[in-house]
């Protein structure tokens, strides 16, 4: 089964159009942050999602936008310092991030922690498995009484840097959650053919993307395109290595959305045409034996 191929907002500058188009189109998901669009993504979302009431919702918890800094300092849940970083996940300032975005967009099934590597940058990592746990212990009080479905982390570099694990995250969750059962059920990373360590390891049976699908998580794949700049790398023989006929884009994401344990893949294509051309392509997904042979060959170049 290939993964699930569903919107992801980020570098999206019509977030509604794009929506649109993806939700016209059958995305199961909609992938977005509160810093996302000049921080206009929440606003810009919601009156599509009241349309499509069936789609499920993925925010962010971490980054914002300098205005939310501002108003986050103003409301007392930020210092200065804190305020002019961008970033954090201290307990109140989650608490009340999220309270922003539920009033946003109506309704949210999963909040991932968005790359906590960038607030443990200086810190050991004791440190920062002690911030993660308190954004945990933020989003676990919204996920008991019901006001969101569950949370996650979505990583850039955490995963592969050695700053935490998937069992670390884990564990950390059953802590945030005390006597009770933890509400920790995604976890997002990107999935490429620049960056496809996670599609080696999990051709090999292993790494996170296998650990959390045997933990029960749900799996998103990030920036297959790499921002657009695996375009560039995709020479007609890799395409057709991959699939005869296909267009670059959907090569691309075909190899990324058959990576096995992974559940869905982000793109931020705007137009109806784009996103069909990839959907038609990962109706059908590439054999292990297939995704190892592209794998192989760009390890050899």
């Amino acid at each position: 089964m290939t993964a699930a191929l569903s919107l992801g907002t980020y570098r999206v500058r019509a977030v509604s159009q794009a929506a649109r188009t993806a939700l016209a189109a059958g995305s199961p998901w909609v992938d977005t942050a509160p810093n996302y669009a000049h921080g206009r993504a929440h606003e810009e979302l919601r009156p599509l999602l009241r349309e499509y009431p069936t789609v499920r919702v993925a925010t962010k918890a971490g980054f914002f936008t300098e205005e939310q800094g501002r108003t986050a300092l103003a409301d007392g849940v930020l210092t200065r310092e804190e305020a002019a970083g961008r970033h954090s996940l201290e307990r109140g300032f989650v608490r009340w991030q999220m309270e922003r975005s539920l009033a946003a967009l109506g309704r949210v099934d999963l909040v991932f922690v968005h790359n906590p590597e960038r607030d443990g940058q200086g810190l050991d990592r004791t440190a920062l498995h002690g911030r993660v746990r308190e954004a945990f212990t933020a989003l676990e009080e919204f996920a008991r009484t019901g006001r969101i479905g569950g949370y996650g982390v979505a990583t850039w570099s955490g995963l592969t840097s050695g700053a935490f694990s998937v069992p670390e995250l884990l564990a950390l969750a059953r802590e945030a959650a005390g006597t009770a059962e933890h509400h920790f059920t995604g976890l997002q990373m990107p999935v490429s053919l620049i960056m496809d360590t996670p599609i080696t390891q999990a051709l090999n049976g292993g790494g996170p993307l296998v650990q959390a699908k045997d933990a029960g998580l749900i799996t998103f794949g990030s920036a297959p395109l790499h921002g657009g700049e695996l375009l560039e790398a995709m020479t007609p023989e890799l395409v057709n290595l991959i699939r005869p006929g296909l267009s670059a884009a959907a090569a691309a994401l075909l190899a990324a959305g058959s990576c096995p344990g992974l559940d869905v893949v982000l793109t931020s294509a705007s137009t109806r045409e784009h996103w069909d051309d990839v959907a038609k392509a990962l109706a059908a997904p590439l054999t292990a034996q297939e995704l190892r042979r592209v794998t192989d060959e760009l390890a050899s170049e």
